[in-house]
């Protein structure tokens, strides 16, 4: 059995192994699912979690590496400030199309908000590089990343 710390709560996992991807153990085991099956190869974002405060892909990190460790997901990134900016922004500019990848898209954002309070168009990007968006929100990605930072669009403080 291991035990994980996901949003601030212990969580028992007693029929996974040690290798099962933290995805899988999100979703099938703990019925977890607002973390989104992308890519399987950690290159599309829609499966990131926080896994003590960093970014990480749910989908090729196993368990046993989150195992002592605090995990944040979607469900849970609500209850921070960072977290709660950031999904107010983005239904506030209407990010969403289809919504399937914006689970990752928020994790990525809140992360590089806590990294760096007021980033820089080149901090943006490279911190959102990593997650896909079929639909091309990108424009607006950026928009509601700004607006959580209290930053107008053009990067001038607010």
């Amino acid at each position: 059995m291991t035990t994980l710390n996901i949003n601030g709560r212990s969580m028992a996992v007693d029929d996974a192994a040690d290798d099962t991807p933290l995805l899988w153990v999100l979703r099938d085991h703990l019925g977890m699912t607002g973390t989104k099956f992308g890519c399987g190869m950690a290159l599309c974002g829609a499966c990131t979690v926080h896994l003590d405060g960093q970014p990480v892909r749910a989908c090729q990190t196993p368990m046993s590496a989150a195992a002592g460790k605090k995990l944040t997901t979607i469900e849970g990134v609500g209850a921070t400030p960072t977290g709660r900016a950031v999904q107010k922004a983005w239904t506030e500019v209407g990010v969403p199309q289809c919504g399937y990848c914006q689970a990752g898209q928020i994790m990525s954002a809140c992360a590089l908000l806590k990294a760096h309070p007021k980033p820089s168009d080149k901090q943006i990007e490279e911190a959102m590089s990593g997650n896909l968006c079929r639909c091309g929100t990108y424009t607006r990605i950026r928009t509601a990343i700004k607006q959580a930072a209290g930053m107008k669009a053009t990067g001038e403080a607010a």
